[in-house]
């Protein structure tokens, strides 16, 4: 902007009205300007609320279970009330989906952006940025320190549902961690280490295994579990997919959820409900948080972290050695 008004033989602040769509200013001026920006490879700032109808993007880096599907919901509401349209992408085939995206925003063809998890690092955020598209990161998996966030108490959360455990009688508690390098996984992993301190409880950390979020990388960290020559008598899988995993391991060893094995999930998707024993999990607000992002990058909030709760269902009991 310092470069533009110098050209433009303007003040920083007349550049910053331009950019941001104000209307004082001459109309020689403003072209001078914007011919300058465009150059630049800026573009200015649409007030989308002066628009019949404006358009937000929510961009997630894949779409493959109910997880998104939560986050949307909440959105959706949020940018039904405020009148505006709602345009929804995946990044699953790469370089070439990220490089579509780019062209269409540049046609300046959306109004915000709401990057989920993934996609609120690596390139997009600073390519956006550049184009003065407002955005938020929802649930980021890394530092988002120069981004509004929305996100849930992934440390709070971790603790409740390992102090559930203990509060349980089970001194044996295996854990099924995310992907190290992410924010949420060592936020939970901390939790689960401080529940621990708390009770005055030792940490068993061989009984620690990492998995991907995922159901099959639950199925492999509880069979690996399961199979130690001193099994754990409880399991926090650190997602709803993963503690569904260690249900089909536990269910391919004979174990039986909860006489022999109490389980805890993270997240509370719908089939969390619909699991046999209906699954113990921590709740993520996951509609709410898409809501609060829809709401924020509409500049109607101001992002913020969402409480969880533990929600206690028949997957988990007293622990068998304890009684």
């Amino acid at each position: 902007m310092a470069e533009v008004a110098h050209a433009a033989g303007v003040s920083l602040a007349t550049v910053s009205k331009v950019w941001n769509g104000r209307a004082d200013v001459s109309d020689s001026t403003r072209q001078r300007v914007e011919e300058l920006l465009r150059q630049q490879g800026y573009r200015g700032r649409r007030a989308w609320r002066q628009e019949a109808a404006g358009v937000i993007d929510v961009i997630f880096s894949e779409i493959d279970c109910a997880w998104e599907g939560e986050h949307l919901r909440g959105i959706e509401a949020a940018v039904h009330e405020a009148g505006v349209r709602l345009v929804v992408s995946s990044l699953e085939r790469g370089e070439t989906a990220r490089r579509q995206l780019l062209q269409r925003l540049r046609a300046g063809r959306t109004d915000g952006a709401i990057l989920a998890t993934m996609t609120a690092s690596g390139p997009l955020p600073a390519a956006l940025t550049r184009l003065n598209v407002p955005i938020v990161a929802l649930d980021p998996v890394r530092r988002t320190a120069d981004l509004p966030r929305v996100d849930a108490a992934n440390f709070d959360g971790a603790r409740a549902a390992t102090a559930h455990l203990l509060g349980l009688g089970h001194r044996r508690i295996g854990l099924v961690t995310g992907l190290g390098e992410l924010v949420c996984s060592r936020a939970r992993l901390d939790g689960f280490v401080a529940a621990h301190e708390e009770a005055g409880v030792p940490l068993h950390r061989d009984l620690v295994e990492q998995g991907d979020f995922d159901f099959p990388s639950g199925v492999v960290a509880g069979g690996r579990l399961l199979d130690r020559r001193h099994p754990p008598t409880a399991i926090f899988a650190t997602s709803d997919l993963m503690a569904l995993g260690v249900y089909e391991a536990a269910r391919l060893r004979h174990v039986s959820i909860p006489d022999r094995l109490s389980v805890v999930g993270f997240d509370d998707l719908p089939s969390a409900r619909w699991a046999a024993p209906p699954l113990t999990t921590v709740r993520q607000p996951l509609r709410e948080m898409g809501r609060l992002a829809a709401r924020t990058v509409l500049g109607l909030a101001d992002g913020g972290r969402l409480d969880t709760q533990l929600v206690v269902r028949d997957s988990t009991a007293v622990c068998r050695d304890a009684a």
